[in-house]
């Protein structure tokens, strides 16, 4: 049965970008929230226990009376744009339909989140976000619109798109739409504002509101910001050519997104979105978004937690036992990654782990390694020459051969963040989660390239990594069932995390 307390929120759109933000934050209040998702598997794995999910679509009235059922506030995140060609025309008769059920309902309030942009030569994607907030509206369900411009955030589609272009480019022959004056807002701040929209006074009615930061800047500008957080040079070429289409194209070869995607937002770089904030400033005064800096400087130190919370793509990577999964990408980062099943408890399969690096070695082609580490001495590196404080202990912080422990958490995770000299980023990280039978070992490497030579040292050295992660997994494992076996233990193992004892 559900807890007693306040009335149910219900957020649609829960699975992407903003959505998955907005449920972290409700649910760190303690809502009771209820999500209505295709896919509630994805939801499952990541949501809070009170928080109720419905299978179903906005389109399917009986899936979507069930989640209006004791509604009080509806949140609207829903758009097609990356699955149909014909998204305007279905988000307004999903945004219509929706608020006929909220209607019937008895729905107080609707929040929903749209597009900055004025004038009667509005590009189709944003003109479709504003035609949504109209049908919503229409309905007679009391509808606050919040209007933003562009997102920053770990993860955002307009922050991955900066990134890519940045990181990748060395020179950038850049359109018309470059110079385009918009009003970015952080994503923290877009979230604040959605809660705060959820918590306006009953009387308040339909509401139109532009929210953004407080700077107004060009598209140019916001790269530029970027690359001198980053510490890169970047030469920009304006040219009077280059439609949408062509760019979008580009696009598509250079970052993560789509060319029919890419073209859209890029139709939309035509028009400037710039906020009028003084609505917002008298509703919500508690809000104080920050700057374009702040913004940046947060999404990429939340980039290096892992993966960012949430992400535009709202990309997956199945779980392929001793397989990779393919080089994957999230966002600009190349991820391989791979999993391998062992009839062992987790004490017993992170053994092997704990102990890697320094007089162990790395289970597999010990003398590439080697390689490797010299390679990085004759360019002023650390090389593989620190080894490791102690063999059987570790603690966040500590060298190791060439990596830094960057998390420890016995029996369960070990991150190393690489500090050889490389065109990029890179972490390695395992983890070992329980599993029917024994445990699974996930393995992990992460990289963040920077600039075309980055993505040239990944792929260049594909073939080895094929090669050494593999077989450093394989071994792995099999040394977790020696020792297993070796110690004596039951096939589940010990979960003390202790070393046997050695006379």
């Amino acid at each position: 049965m559900p807890a007693a307390g306040p009335p149910r929120i219900l957020v649609t759109g829960a699975t992407g970008y903003v959505g998955g933000r907005l449920v972290a934050a409700l649910e760190h209040q303690g809502r009771r929230l209820r999500c209505l998702t295709r896919r509630p598997e994805t939801l499952e794995a990541r949501t809070a226990d009170t928080t109720e999910i419905v299978a179903g679509d906005v389109r399917d009235p009986a899936s979507l009376d069930a989640a209006l059922e004791g509604v009080r506030v509806a949140v609207y995140l829903v758009h097609s744009m990356g699955r149909s060609r014909e998204y305007r025309r279905e988000d307004a008769i999903a945004a219509r339909d929706f608020g006929m059920a909220a209607a019937k309902a008895g729905v107080g309030r609707i929040v929903y989140l749209g597009g900055l942009g004025q004038g009667e030569g509005l590009s189709p994607h944003l003109a479709s976000r504003q035609e949504v907030g109209r049908e919503l509206a229409a309905s007679g369900v009391p509808t606050v619109e919040l209007r933003s411009s562009v997102v920053i955030g770990s993860g955002s589609l307009s922050f991955e798109l900066v990134r890519a272009l940045v990181d990748r480019l060395p020179a950038m022959v850049t359109p018309r739409w470059v110079a385009t004056r918009t009003q970015p807002i952080a994503i923290e701040d877009v979230t604040e504002y959605l809660v705060a929209a959820i918590d306006l006074p009953d009387d308040t009615g339909s509401q139109v509101v532009e929210i953004g930061g407080p700077d107004r800047v060009s598209y140019g500008d916001l790269m530029r910001e970027y690359a001198r957080q980053r510490g890169l040079r970047r030469v920009m070429l304006p040219v009077p050519v280059l439609t949408p289409r062509l760019s979008s194209l580009w696009l598509g070869l250079v970052t993560p997104v789509y060319a029919r995607v890419g073209r859209e937002l890029l139709e939309g770089l035509r028009n400037e979105t710039v906020a009028d904030r003084r609505q917002a400033e008298a509703l919500f005064p508690s809000v104080r978004p920050r700057s374009v800096r702040e913004a940046i400087a947060r999404a990429l130190a939340n980039e290096d937690h892992a993966f960012a919370q949430t992400r535009w793509s709202d990309a997956r990577l199945p779980v392929t036992a001793g397989r990779p999964y393919g080089g994957a990408r999230h966002g600009t980062r190349l991820v391989d990654a791979r999993a391998r099943r062992v009839p062992v408890g987790p004490a017993d399969a992170f053994a092997p782990i704990r102990r890697i690096g320094g007089d162990t070695g790395w289970y597999f082609a010990n003398f590439l390694w080697r390689i490797r580490g010299a390679m990085d001495l004759a360019v002023g590196g650390p090389g593989m020459r620190r080894g490791r404080r102690d063999p059987e202990r570790l603690a966040p912080g500590e060298a190791l051969d060439c990596w830094r422990v960057e998390e420890y958490d016995p029996d369960r995770i070990l991150r190393l963040r690489a500090e050889m000299r490389l065109p990029g980023r890179a972490w390695l990280q395992f983890e070992v989660r329980p599993a029917a039978g024994g445990a699974t070992i996930h393995q992990t490497a992460v990289f963040d390239p920077v600039g075309l030579l980055g993505l040239a040292y990944w792929y260049g050295i594909w073939p080895i990594h094929e090669l050494v992660f593999a077989g450093m997994l394989r071994r792995i494992g099999e040394a977790a069932v020696r020792g297993a076996r070796g110690a004596g233990r039951t096939r589940h193992g010990s979960r003390s995390g202790r070393p046997p004892a050695s006379g």
